[in-house]
């Protein structure tokens, strides 16, 4: 298994577990849709939140939430669209980010950011 997956999959929990610790319920991971992948799909105060997680060892290349870039919000936009309607949800929506940076094996830097984006029309 290549390196980055098993520091993608580390993200994901340790996003999931900071998520159940600060009152969301995680409803579903790694859900997926055409070519899309929503990591985590919370629910909190009658919302859907759908969550992107990018886990990073440098930020040579920018901090994590820097690579959700257009095209992926319009994957996720796409994704949570398909997965409302066949929730048949009727209340609030909204897209985060946690940016998760690695310096060393055990110590990260965790960012959750709430409402990061907001999909434009194609």
């Amino acid at each position: 298994m290549a390196i980055h997956n098993d520091l993608g999959r580390r993200g994901e929990q340790l996003a999931k577990t900071h998520l159940e610790n600060t009152g969301y319920e995680v409803i579903d991971e790694n859900w997926c849709y055409g070519k899309a992948e929503v990591d985590l799909i919370a629910y909190k105060d009658r919302t859907i939140i759908f969550i992107e997680v990018k886990a990073r060892t440098g930020t040579g290349f920018g901090e994590p939430e820097d690579f959700v870039d257009l095209r992926k919000q319009k994957l996720l936009a796409k994704a949570a669209d398909e997965y409302i309607y066949l929730m048949n949800h009727q209340g609030e929506v909204r897209f985060d980010i946690i940016a998760i940076l690695f310096t060393s094996e055990t110590v990260y830097r965790l960012n959750h950011i709430e409402d990061a984006f907001w999909p434009k029309p194609e």
